[in-house]
């Protein structure tokens, strides 16, 4: 009977994708849920069918889509060494995000309740930002008002369409850990109080699938 009632635990884990973290605090659920309607079409069309449900207990925080294909022009050896995050474009549309709850960025800024795209940005390196955190890679925010478009962007009008998407001074950013083993998603636990969602993403040359890239994002934690 023991065996049974174990087996029928597992079972239901397996078929909701319902995966917690090592501390049990937070928990991430696979589902297969649309992309917001808040979104562009052109833009739902890049997004997987599946999300990412991220939950703090029993609250719902925020729901992910991936996109489904990645481009990037990385050479034949970038690809045999491994894609990162800057063999990718600055800008390229990532995902997209359905905030549930009130949440915080990496910067310890609020973000309201909402959908919003997820672009990918690099650090300035201007001197101002040194040494400010771990990683200089970073998924921004932009509202799904506000970014319609799957065209990539210049990067000064990404930030200033970011800063204006969340009502302050500084782009809606949230830091990317690398990810050198890409597989299922699941949250992890990392240094400084980090929890960081691993996730893997199909790279796409001239509509041609090369390989993959994982990714690590930063849903729990902030900048020293």
């Amino acid at each position: 009977m023991a065996s049974l009632r174990w087996a029928s635990i597992f079972l239901v884990l397996a078929v909701t994708s319902y995966v917690p973290a090592q501390d049990g605090k937070y928990a991430i659920k696979t589902m297969d849920t649309p992309p917001p309607k808040e979104l562009s079409e052109p833009i739902r069309k890049l997004l997987g069918p599946k999300s990412v449900r991220f939950f703090e207990g029993s609250k719902l925080v925020a729901e992910l889509w991936f996109r489904k294909a990645v481009p990037t022009d990385a050479t034949p050896e970038q690809i045999k060494n491994g894609i990162t995050y800057r063999e990718l474009k600055q800008s390229e549309i990532m995902g997209a995000l359905k905030v549930e709850s009130d949440w915080t960025d990496y910067r310890k800024q609020k973000v309201k309740p909402g959908a919003y795209t997820l672009r990918l940005g690099f650090q300035p390196m201007d001197g101002d930002h040194t040494g400010s955190s771990q990683f200089t890679e970073f998924f921004l925010i932009l509202s799904a008002a506000k970014d319609t478009k799957t065209d990539l962007m210049e990067p000064k009008e990404m930030f200033e369409t970011s800063m204006k998407s969340i009502g302050t001074g500084h782009p809606g950013v949230f830091m990317l850990f690398p990810n050198n083993k890409p597989g299922a998603s699941q949250l992890v636990s990392k240094e400084n109080n980090h929890m960081v969602l691993n996730a893997k993403h199909e790279i796409h040359i001239a509509g041609k699938k090369v390989g993959h890239i994982g990714t690590g994002l930063v849903v729990v934690g902030n900048a020293n």
